[in-house]
């Protein structure tokens, strides 16, 4: 998946590289000057059957020793496996980027939360780790029901649980002991490069993490990046929940519409928490829940890489899908990032869920979704399904619900936005049968 060019462009390695981004990474400004190489893909990376951590490791830096031209880059825009690799990766061929321990005091949500409360105490929840192995897992537990149970490393909310009482916390334990390894045991290769402090190396990839509840509020995540020391957002994006007990998450909408004031309190939190950590030379993103009645803020977590999913929604609003800052980042330059120059005022990401298993019957082709993308301005699509797909049987979704599809959507305000989305979800050519009954066979 190389693209090939003159020896003046630059070599920029995208480990899990796919189709969709690489599409978004052709359209950046300057994009001729690039070549890009996939360090592995993404369905090589993130296959059902688990993390090829170990191949990744050895192969990839194999791979960035013997090739024949310049490495000036190594990036990424995935959750594990690929952003916790990236350093110990970037080490390999001396590029410049955050040290694997500045990574993991982000990713491992134990350790994280333990140098968020150094920086930032009256922002964090309480919490606990707990051995699910252990042979009794609640004695553990120091936090008061309710509260949220989820691996110390996992992503989209991957066996991630609120305990209401002891039967949800028991019921829980025993479906993480039959999935936690999948995440936990490769997360554990990469934690061996690590120089951990004595209170996290007893915590490893298979462990959880128990925090209280936040009050129910207003969610928005901070887009930004480190630059030789110094820390700039460069765009706030609001979170959208939905399902009967709020853990799915329904959309991402951009900019976002809380108060100036409460987005930079949320800057300067964030500043306090990755000077601690130390994060430098890379991007990330930063979760905020505000509680409106109390003005109350609280740190969720941190990603030590783009969001993805906000990709589409900065080039709609901005100009620039937001990997122009990732590959600025990795060749050692400060970004260049474009703000209010795209096509529409406002932007959301629309997750189309269900809530109980089901049988894709009909799911639309490439060509339907081309033309739905003609029809209406504004919009792009990505499936998460296809014909004979079983819900169930989808990897990586969360405890609650299924996606199928993403819709993001442009345009001049949250009204038009939400009108094009109705009727693009009205004419989408998807279609369920109960997961027990047979498909029906495709109409000729």
């Amino acid at each position: 998946m190389a693209v090939s060019g003159s020896a003046r462009r630059r070599n920029i390695f995208v480990v899990g590289l796919d189709d969709f981004h690489l599409a978004q990474m052709r359209s950046l400004p300057k994009a001729d000057e690039y070549a890009f190489h996939a360090l592995f893909t993404r369905d090589e990376l993130k296959s059902a059957q688990g993390f090829p951590v170990r191949e990744l490791l050895e192969d990839g830096r194999r791979q960035l020793r013997e090739f024949p031209g310049d490495v000036d880059a190594v990036v990424g825009y995935w959750d594990f496996p690929v952003s916790t690799t990236l350093p110990i990766l970037r080490r390999e061929v001396g590029l410049p980027g955050p040290t694997l321990e500045a990574v993991l005091k982000c990713e491992h949500k134990y350790w994280s939360r333990l140098e968020q409360a150094r920086a930032a105490p009256e922002h964090i929840p309480d919490f606990c780790a707990i051995d699910p192995f252990a042979e009794d897992p609640l004695s553990q537990v120091t936090v008061d029901f309710p509260f949220w149970l989820k691996p110390v490393k996992a992503v989209l909310s991957h066996l991630g649980f609120l305990i209401e009482d002891e039967k949800d916390f028991r019921d829980a334990i025993e479906r993480t002991r039959d999935g936690i390894r999948r995440f936990g045991d490769p997360f554990n290769l990469i934690l061996d490069f690590a120089e951990l402090p004595e209170e996290v190396a007893a915590v490893d990839g298979n462990h959880c993490i128990a925090e209280s509840l936040i009050s129910a509020g207003r969610q928005c995540t901070l887009e930004g990046y480190v630059y030789h020391g110094r820390l700039q957002v460069y765009g706030a994006v609001d979170s959208q929940r939905e399902g009967s007990k709020g853990s799915s998450f329904a959309g991402y909408a951009y900019p976002s519409t809380l108060p100036e004031s409460v987005q930079q309190r949320m800057t300067d939190i964030t500043s306090r928490v990755m000077r601690q950590v130390g994060y430098d030379d890379a991007p990330f993103n930063i979760e905020f829940y505000w509680e409106e009645d109390t003005d109350r803020i609280w740190l969720l977590e941190i990603n030590c890489r783009i969001s993805k999913s906000h990709a589409p929604l900065f080039h709609m609003v901005d100009g620039c899908h937001h990997h122009q800052v990732m590959i600025d980042l990795g060749l050692g330059r400060e970004p260049r990032m474009p703000r209010r120059e795209g096509r529409f005022r406002c932007a959301t990401k629309f997750m189309v869920r269900r809530y109980e298993d089901a049988l894709v019957t009909r799911a639309p082709s490439r060509s339907e979704i081309e033309a739905i993308e003609s029809a209406t301005p504004g919009v792009v699509m990505e499936m998460a399904v296809h014909e004979g797909t079983q819900l169930s049987r989808l990897p990586y979704q969360d405890s609650y619900s299924y996606e199928v599809a993403v819709i993001f959507v442009g345009g001049e305000d949250r009204e038009d936005v939400q009108r094009k989305y109705e009727h693009v979800l009205e004419g989408l050519p998807l279609e369920f049968a109960p997961a027990n009954e047979p498909m029906r066979p495709p109409a000729p």
